[in-house]
């Protein structure tokens, strides 16, 4: 039998970058450097929601050694087949594998993913429990402010923008406030902000990083 989650799962067409990427790699790419490691060996860090693997892949070509994890099959599928560069693990951010991630990663990265969850703190938690001790995590999201909504309603784009039409898209939007408080509530610190596309207060997304307190 059919589920409902089964039959709305993202299907995947192609391994090419998404539009993201044009605006997010150099910002993401330089918190990553800003990781250093304790050891000679690469750093790992574990792609959650990776997708087709696309931007896996980018990050496994400045040296680091990359885990994709990812629900839908056919990203998995074009993502193995694309990229023998990193392993991809076919899982759900609510039920992830752990005796294969636990406590076994440098840094854990979430690009553009949260915003779809309807419980985004699963999320930080499964971060939480890949991290190695001292390890940091890496969020990023689309940035909403005031001036941004306020710019958004006054331009009559606010129904484009927070559309229902659009079948999995987002359900969760962030500002820096709430992503500090839902980080805060699962027991992160040294919480930093970076900000890419467009404008100031206009940005199209936010990236934060932060560590687990037990770190």
């Amino acid at each position: 039998m059919e589920t409902t989650l089964s039959k709305y799962n993202y299907a995947y067409q192609n391994n090419f970058s998404g539009h993201h990427h044009a605006y997010l790699i150099a910002p993401l790419l330089e918190m990553l450097s800003q990781v250093k490691s304790s050891s000679q060996q690469k750093l790992r860090v574990l792609d959650i929601g990776c997708g087709n693997g696309s931007l896996t892949h980018l990050i496994a070509q400045q040296g680091y050694e990359v885990v994709g994890i990812e629900e839908s099959e056919s990203g998995v599928t074009f993502a193995s087949s694309s990229f023998p560069d990193c392993q991809f693990i076919q899982g759900s951010i609510y039920n992830l594998p752990y005796d294969k991630l636990d406590n076994s990663f440098d840094i854990v990265i979430s690009c553009e993913v949260i915003e779809h969850l309807f419980y985004p703190r699963e999320l930080v938690r499964a971060a939480n429990k890949c991290l190695k001790p001292k390890g940091v995590l890496i969020l990023t999201t689309p940035y909403h402010g005031y001036f941004k909504n306020l710019t958004l309603a006054l331009s009559g784009k606010m129904d484009r923008h927070f559309t229902t039409l659009w079948d999995g898209g987002h359900i969760k939007f962030f500002s820096t406030k709430t992503l500090t408080e839902l980080l805060k509530q699962e027991g992160y610190t040294n919480i930093k902000f970076r900000f890419s596309g467009r404008c100031p207060y206009l940005w199209k997304s936010m990236l934060c990083s932060s560590s687990p307190v037990n770190s």
